[in-house]
């Protein structure tokens, strides 16, 4: 009994003095190890802030704005006489067959007197256009104007009683992502109402650097054409105008005329008659950082100036090649569709103060006075331009425009005759050509199958007549 005592002792004893000897020695270098591993960590930085949605009360409310828009939203009915397939009694008794084609769209009634806006493709062609308000009234519409190239009309309704409308908004002032509603008539659907928000700003579809849509995810589809784009306050931002889609139908982008461009283009048409374009009177191209390292240039965004028009507000200004476009007034400049967005908003004559970045220095504002339009691009001429006193005075004409580029397909033909660079077309098709506007009207008003006759005083001083069919 006492010999197992004596081993029960014993063992007790080494397990206590095996777990001391592991305690002081073994557990304390592996405490410096975990310390070490932490201290080498690779883990990314992560924010754990949790992110508080909207509640009931903050969400955007939408009601007032569609109260204050629905109604003076109108369903726009464009009647059109076009012709038919050809038919074999067609060919045998030398006829034509017509038949009728209805368009269908939405449009604005944007003052009290019954002024609509719309967009140019929904009544383009039309023979008559009727107009159906969302009280079920209809009108005959009378077209005011229109302008091809913003996709823009002015109709005209008359009603006994002051009709329900929407006032413009500030589309300058209108920020991505801040929420909108488009109103229209989608698929003959009356007072349809969507939302979504602003996705983008200055959208160019074409490529070719003429458009500043804005965009947005609002569902808008066909018959929604010439339809409101509101804010959450109903003031109109946009005039809904295309989407993007391989179906014809919504898929996620819409695009509109910014309100501030469809203000001017109406506002012109009421005053004019037709759309008064300032043009600042440069050439050149949006930058990028591989724009900026070939040109050299300290920033990747803006405008970057590679010709200035002679005798042009940019001219005068001292607008320089090698120049940096930043900012028009208070917009910022980062390509071409933001300067040609804002200028579509002025006229001739108005003051704009360009931001400039200089030989990669301090930015500098200049003051530049915007002037009419004074180029144009002629069919099988080439490039034109107004003529100036001294250009007239060369060759004693008292008017003229110059051809300041040869059409490069036929630039052989026109030197045969003596006709280069510098050469003054006086008349088109015997109408005394004044300036680039007149020239380009009577070119596009002139019967498909007639030739055109052109009167040109060539580099020797010579008249040369011309006939191109």
């Amino acid at each position: 009994m006492k010999k197992l005592a004596s081993l029960v002792l014993v063992s007790a004893l080494g397990g206590i003095i095996t777990l001391s000897a592991y305690k002081f020695f073994i557990e304390k270098e592996s405490t410096s190890a975990v310390t070490q591993t932490e201290e080498t960590s690779n883990f990314l930085p992560t924010s754990n802030t949790i992110t508080n949605a909207y509640n009931i009360a903050e969400s955007p409310d939408f009601v007032e704005a569609a109260e204050k828009t629905v109604h003076a939203v109108v369903h726009v009915k464009n009647t059109a006489t076009v012709s038919g397939p050809t038919t074999l009694q067609d060919l045998m008794f030398g006829r034509s067959s017509q038949r009728t084609q209805v368009g269908t769209g939405s449009g604005v009634i944007i003052s009290p007197d019954g002024y609509i806006i719309t967009n140019n493709h929904v009544i383009n062609g039309a023979s008559q256009i009727s107009i159906t308000t969302n009280d079920n009234n209809i009108y005959e519409a009378e077209l005011i104007g229109t302008d091809k190239k913003t996709d823009i009309a002015l109709l005209k309704i008359n009603a006994q009683d002051d009709l329900p409308f929407i006032r413009f908004g500030d589309s300058d002032q209108a920020k991505i992502g801040e929420w909108v509603l488009a109103v229209g008539n989608p698929f003959n659907l009356t007072s349809t109402v969507t939302a979504g928000i602003i996705s983008a700003k200055s959208r160019d579809l074409t490529g070719q650097n003429y458009q500043s849509f804005l965009q947005t995810d609002a569902a808008v589809n066909p018959g929604n054409s010439g339809g409101a784009l509101v804010n959450a306050n109903g003031d109109l931002v946009g005039i809904n105008t295309a989407i993007s889609s391989q179906t014809g139908s919504y898929i996620g982008y819409s695009f509109a005329v910014p309100s501030n461009i469809a203000r001017k283009v109406v506002e012109d048409i009421m005053e004019f008659g037709n759309v008064q374009n300032g043009i600042l009177g440069v050439s050149g191209i949006s930058l990028n950082s591989k724009y900026a390292e070939e040109f050299g240039v300290s920033t990747s965004e803006g405008f970057y100036v590679s010709d200035v028009e002679e005798d042009s507000g940019a001219d005068a200004a001292g607008i320089a090649k090698g120049d940096v476009i930043k900012k028009l007034d208070d917009i910022e400049i980062s390509k071409f569709a933001d300067l040609k967005g804002y200028l579509s908003t002025k006229r001739p004559n108005d003051i704009v103060h360009v931001t400039l970045l200089r030989d990669n220095e301090d930015l500098e504002i200049v003051p530049v006075t915007l002037i009419k339009n004074q180029t144009a691009v002629l069919p099988i001429v080439g490039r034109v331009k107004n003529a100036n006193e001294k250009d007239l005075k060369k060759f004693k004409l008292s008017k003229g425009i110059k051809i300041s580029e040869l059409n490069p397909r036929y630039a052989r033909n026109w030197k045969s005759n003596g006709i280069e660079e510098g050469s003054i077309i006086t008349a088109i098709n015997d109408n005394d050509v004044n300036d680039v506007d007149t020239a380009k009207k009577i070119i596009e008003n002139k019967a498909y199958n007639e030739p055109l006759k052109f009167e040109i005083i060539n580099k020797h001083g010579d008249k040369e007549t011309v006939y191109w069919r």
